[in-house]
């Protein structure tokens, strides 16, 4: 088992990571611009989107958690109400609510690198900027850019670090 820290930052897929995308999914994946984390293997953690997909669906999820077992984690903690807790978190806490909303911007100002979908705009995903609705996607978006920027998506890394992490390959 490998144990060390994933890289930041995109990566091209490969024809092989479009497979292990599919497999990953349980269909073939749109709108994929890249990887934007990938597994210590090697494997695609997390993809970036385009903003708007081939059939011209705008699409506002930008990152994209992909990898099994940690969907499967942040799934759980969904399941266990944690996003009730952060929200609550987020109204009482001004210092936790502008961090979150400065990631937000950081959301937005990645997926305009990526092009302009003017039905998208300031919309970003996870329920940002005011509340959490999605951890999958702060997870996402936390892998992809590195510590620092997505508190919440930081926060569920810890939380889940004893059902994945990706300083370990959980790789079936």
């Amino acid at each position: 088992m490998a144990e060390e820290p994933a890289a930041y930052g995109p990566t091209p897929a490969t024809e092989a990571d479009l497979a292990t995308l599919a497999a990953q999914l349980g269909r073939v994946p749109r709108g994929v611009v890249d990887v934007a984390a990938r597994c210590v293997c090697g494997r695609p953690t997390v993809v970036r989107t385009a903003p708007r997909l081939e059939d011209g669906t705008p699409f506002p999820t930008t990152y994209y958690l992909t990898h099994p077992v940690a969907v499967a984690a942040v799934s759980r903690l969904e399941a266990g109400g944690a996003m009730k807790e952060m929200n609550e978190r987020l109204a009482a806490d001004p210092e936790l609510a502008a961090a979150h909303a400065r990631a937000h911007e950081d959301y937005l100002a990645r997926r305009a690198e990526l092009g302009d979908v003017p039905e998208i705009a300031g919309v970003s995903a996870g329920g940002m900027p005011t509340r959490v609705k999605c951890l999958h996607v702060l997870v996402g978006h936390a892998l992809a850019v590195g510590p620092g920027v997505t508190p919440l998506g930081d926060e569920t890394l810890t939380l889940i670090e004893h059902e994945w992490s990706p300083r370990v390959c959980w790789c079936p």
